[in-house]
């Protein structure tokens, strides 16, 4: 990288003028929300136009609004017969008054070239240019010259891009967000991020590959490039949790995208509250087969009933009667009738009035019997008892508050299996929270029963155009079909690392996978396999581990082979609770870490151990929250800790994470790998043979 380049003034220079024009254009949409003035007496069509304006303002502004991130990042200049023309790249398109572009959009097609070419096929570039920014201040650049193919190597594809500019990237200290990638994105990320839309495309990426922003800049390009249909019919981004949903809520923004939907699955549920705890291993295994598929069906179907006597009611000087066999038929019909349960309900009520009229004296009119006798208690618990009406929270709080149901539901269950569902019924199920465990079986509930008469609009699953998928190696096959459902067309992008399956449903390979996703068209798999975030020291550490948690796998190549090495710290003793020594680490590796940021990593049942040892010792941190990496010490369990990134790790007690959890070797292998610079491993008890210093 060359700081002191000859046209550094010049290309300052254009970068200021970029950012004018960018004012410029803010201040021209704020100028929009003039051209329709309503004042009392405004019509409806002037109120509808001026609030269509101001959504419209308020879209530009956000897609303008560029924070501290740069503007302009690059510039690439084309051979003659590819066109002549000089091109600047940047976070978002700048016109000028001329309406002669000033930067391209980065998603652009003619910017394609700026991340693709390579010696062999430049795609008539001459010159590449990267630049080194910090916000508005040109820092340095870097060209690349295309056209002598001898000094090109076969293995060019996979040369780095732009490398002083992405080294500096990879070295800035974290925030406790992630950063998105949009001026040092690689090629064979840009493959991914700017594939077709249609279809699912599953990308495995091991730790450091880049495979969350490049899925979070993928759905930045497919709403730039099919703005229609995409804007209308919306972009879901699903993570594992919501400490994940914070950490990566920063990028789309940057990038110019504010109205993708983020969201864990309780959220995608909608309607009840869901936390993000998993059920143990068994319980969690166990609701994300896909018995349960029938285990709710036929949980519903055990709610439409036969009355267990005969119904007599007064009705002025005689009595009206409904026979166990009428309400019998009534219900076989309306099974056979009906897809959804909640449907049903209005066809029930119709034909019990029916029968009710059909045993009077006289021709009684079903519709009078009806209005004068639907407040009967009597009625109204008949009724209830044949058909009721359900919500997901009020069928599956009714199931799992009996083992009857429960085994009426699944008579195949063991005795064990029933004792792990069931769980005490509550008067109001609006009150429960509900697991992540529990997420896909509310959500088969919903496609069971249906919208509730007159609710159809709040009861309706939202369904996009396009959903984004992480951490997707840990999810259910329950999980997987509730995501399914909501694909309106079948696109998705999903993105994992088999590596990294540590859940209860840990997939082995990405077949099990995508068996379970929408299948309109085969799918497409792309593999990222250079790792820029983890320096090559820390790295073959891991690698040690993943050899025996996934042997099949090959660990990323490391772009930076330099480094610290791992430090071991072996704590003095294990009385008391173990970990005397660990605030001095801390604060070493704080210092060590400069400005950046640190997170001590331990095993679920051992956060309130590590947490009380640096209150004691009066070092300020925070929790596995969705603020929690907003400070510069994030105590986090090893479960959530999965797809963040921090400057320096320290790894509390590995042998612990190997025993307790039911994917030991892979959560140890998750938790070495999320520094960028430092990594120190904590200890009293002996090092798992793995890691053995």
């Amino acid at each position: 990288m060359t700081i002191e380049h000859p046209e550094l003034i010049a290309e300052q220079a254009y970068v200021d003028q970029a950012y004018a024009c960018l004012e410029a254009a803010r201040t021209r949409a704020l100028q929009l929300t003039a051209m329709v003035e309503v004042g009392r007496g405004g019509t409806n069509q002037a109120r509808f136009e001026r609030e269509a304006i101001q959504e419209s303002v308020a879209n530009r502004l956000d897609q303008l609004d560029m924070g501290d991130a740069s503007l302009v990042f690059g510039r690439i200049d084309q051979e003659v017969d590819a066109g002549g023309g000089r091109y600047y790249i940047g976070r978002v398109g700048v016109w000028g008054l001329d309406q002669e572009p000033v930067l391209v959009d980065w998603r652009a097609p003619v910017a394609e070239s700026f991340y693709r070419a390579t010696g062999p096929a430049p795609m008539g570039l001459k010159r590449r240019r990267h630049f080194v920014s910090r916000g508005r201040s040109l820092l340095g650049m870097e060209d690349e010259l295309f056209g002598d193919l001898d000094r090109f190597r076969d293995d060019d594809r996979n040369r780095l891009r732009g490398e002083g500019a992405l080294i500096v990237a990879l070295e800035t200290a974290r925030t406790g967000h992630l950063g998105d990638i949009v001026g040092t994105i690689q090629a064979e990320q840009d493959e991914i991020i700017r594939a077709a839309l249609p279809g699912v495309h599953a990308v495995q990426g091991g730790p450091g590959t880049g495979k969350t922003v490049v899925a979070l800049h993928r759905a930045a390009y497919l709403l730039y490039t099919h703005r229609f249909p995409l804007a209308g019919q919306g972009v879901l981004v699903v993570g594992p949790n919501r400490l994940f949903l914070a950490y990566i809520e920063q990028v789309l923004p940057s990038l110019g995208e504010a109205g993708v939907v983020l969201a864990t699955l309780g959220d995608v549920v909608g309607g009840v509250r869901v936390d993000d705890r998993r059920e143990v291993a068994e319980v969690g295994r166990l609701k994300g087969d896909l018995r349960m598929v029938r285990f709710v069906a036929r949980a519903a179907r055990t709610r439409q009933r036969a009355l267990r006597h005969d119904l007599r009611v007064g009705y002025g000087l005689q009595w009206l009667r409904l026979s166990t066999s009428e309400s019998q038929f009534i219900v076989d019909e309306a099974r056979r009738r009906y897809r959804t349960h909640n449907a049903a309900r209005k066809f029930v009520e119709a034909e019990f009035y029916v029968a009710l009229a059909a045993s009077g004296r006289g021709d009684l009119d079903p519709q009078a019997v009806q209005e004068r006798l639907r407040g009967e208690m009597a009625i109204r618990e008949a009724l209830e008892w044949m058909w009721p009406v359900l919500t997901p929270a009020q069928l599956l709080n009714d199931l799992f508050g009996s083992q009857a149901l429960i085994r009426a539901a699944d008579p195949s269950l063991t005795p064990a299996q029933v004792g792990a569902l069931h769980r005490e019924r509550v008067a109001d199920p609006d009150d429960l929270l509900w697991t992540a465990s529990d997420s896909p079986l509310l959500d088969e509930a919903r496609a069971v029963l249906g919208a509730r008469p007159g609710q159809r609009q709040a009861d309706a699953v939202r369904t996009y155009g396009h959903i984004v998928v992480d951490e997707v190696q840990d999810l259910s096959p329950m999980d997987l079909r509730m995501l399914g459902r909501r694909s309106l067309n079948g696109s998705m992008t999903v993105v994992g690392d088999i590596a990294q399956a540590t859940g209860a449903w840990a997939h082995d390979d990405w077949d099990s996978i995508l068996r379970h996703l929408p299948d309109r068209r085969p799918a497409v798999r792309h593999e990222l396999t250079v790792g820029y975030r983890i320096p090559g020291p820390l790295m073959d550490l891991a690698a040690g581990v993943l050899a025996e948690a996934a042997p099949d796998l090959a660990p990323p190549r490391s772009v930076r082979a330099e480094g610290d090495p791992p430090r071991f710290v072996r704590l003095a003793g294990d009385g008391g609770p173990g970990l005397d020594g660990l605030a001095e680490a801390v604060r070493f590796e704080l210092e060590a870490v400069g400005a950046g940021n640190l997170a001590v990593i331990a095993a679920n049942s051992q956060t309130a151990e590590v947490e009380d040892v640096l209150e004691r010792a009066g070092l300020p941190y925070g929790q596995a929250t969705r603020h929690g990496l907003d400070a510069r010490v994030a105590v986090v369990p090893v479960e959530l800790v999965k797809g963040l990134e921090v400057d320096g790790a320290i790894v509390v007690e590995p042998a612990r994470i190997l025993r307790e959890h039911a994917q030991g070797l892979r959560a140890l292998y998750v938790a070495l790998t999320r520094a960028t610079r430092r990594l120190a491993i904590v200890h009293a008890e002996e090092l798992p043979a793995v890691i053995d210093s």
